[in-house]
């Protein structure tokens, strides 16, 4: 036989015996040992306390126990985030009618006030004004510092 024809012949196999079921559940199949994962129960310590400075050092105990959860693991806290950047005054202005012009027309629709020609076309100009003043600020290049080479950093 050629290497060809082994090959062929075991993919006639694997055709034919598509739809067959399995020789063995895997409900049937046993667990492995090397899977099992002795469980371990917790245990704590404690001292009796003897003094008032062996009373504070049990209450500082009862605070850290405090930091761990059900497992006897600490608690994940994220670092404090840093500080967000200072707008200049334009920016801040285009926040201001991006967000304001459509809060007036919700407003005043809300409350059915009677709105002119000259306020609508206000409210609808500082929302498209500030969209684009954003846009325009926000731009496009690399950062200045950033050098003369764009590739990775590593």
């Amino acid at each position: 036989m050629t290497p060809q024809s082994d090959e062929d012949e075991v993919w006639r196999q694997i055709v034919a015996s598509f739809n067959d079921t399995a020789e063995r559940d895997s409900a049937d199949q046993p667990w492995p040992d090397s899977e099992n994962v002795p469980v371990e129960p917790v245990h704590r310590v404690v001292k009796p306390a003897a003094d008032e400075d062996a009373d504070v050092e049990a209450e500082q105990g009862d605070e850290d126990d405090d930091d761990l959860d059900e497992d006897g693991e600490g608690r994940f806290e994220p670092p404090v985030p840093p500080p967000l950047p200072k707008l200049d005054l334009p920016t801040k202005l285009a926040w201001v009618a991006l967000f304001g012009g459509p809060a007036y027309l919700l407003i005043a629709a809300m409350a059915n006030w009677q709105m002119e020609g000259w306020a609508l076309f206000t409210a609808v100009a500082a929302f498209i004004g500030g969209f684009v003043a954003l846009v325009v600020r926000m731009g496009d290049g690399p950062p200045n510092d950033s050098g003369w080479d764009d590739g990775a950093v590593l």
